[in-house]
């Protein structure tokens, strides 16, 4: 069983569950639930992301991270700020040249802004994705553990149940988290990069680029 094919899409649920939870809605009415189906077991891995112990640390991390990538654009675009005030301020006693030349200067600058914050966004983003995915990995084992203990002949994921509905008698989740506190609370991570320079071949040769054989030409035909 593996769970890497999971972390992309948990990040969406985990922003779309924070967002549904404001509105407020009026509890719904209790379920009365048939017996256990024998064997058949369910796990909600979002909830062993968001509710471990793992996960909460992975949360706060990575609001750190999004507030530094924030500051450092956002300097960025305070001095770019303050250079178009000054050059306003300026417009009276520059010639249109100089003033165009400038103007342009700081519109290449804001572009190259832009771009970094889309960069900045897209390896937010790659992290997220990267780190909820070691932490489904790390609950592989605590996973096998509670089916293997629980006596689970087959294991559903909680989110492919119609309307969210089943006995909780076959949740395995709460057993899950608890495994998965006792093997780890945090890890070490940083932003992924996106925009580092290429590392440059051994003794800065340039690289080897494979071109095709030249075909031999065809034997003549034996009369």
């Amino acid at each position: 069983m593996t769970f890497k094919s999971l972390a992309a899409g948990l990040c969406a649920t985990a922003a779309l569950s924070t967002g549904s939870a404001a509105f407020g809605q009026a509890a719904a009415p209790a379920v009365i639930h048939g017996p256990p189906i024998a064997g058949l077991c369910v796990v909600n891995l979002e909830q062993v992301v968001g509710g471990s112990t793992v996960g909460r640390y992975l949360q706060t991390r990575l609001q750190q991270i999004q507030q530094q990538a924030n500051a450092e654009v956002s300097g960025e675009n305070t001095a770019l700020q303050n250079e178009a005030k000054a050059l306003e301020a300026q417009r009276a006693t520059l010639d249109q040249s100089t003033l165009e030349q400038r103007a342009a200067q700081i519109q290449v600058k804001g572009n190259a802004l832009n771009r970094k914050v889309q960069t900045r966004e897209r390896e937010l983003q790659l992290t997220e994705q990267k780190a909820v995915g070691r932490v489904l990995q790390e609950a592989e084992q605590p996973v096998r553990q509670a089916y293997q203990q629980k006596g689970c002949a087959i294991l559903i994921q909680h989110s492919a149940i119609l309307g969210i509905m089943y006995n909780p008698l076959m949740d395995i989740t709460p057993q899950v988290v608890t495994a998965l506190n006792a093997k780890i609370t945090q890890f070490a991570f940083d932003r992924e990069r996106l925009d580092q320079p290429q590392a440059a071949a051994p003794g800065g040769a340039p690289p080897i680029v494979q071109t095709p054989s030249t075909p031999r030409p065809a034997a003549p035909a034996k009369k």
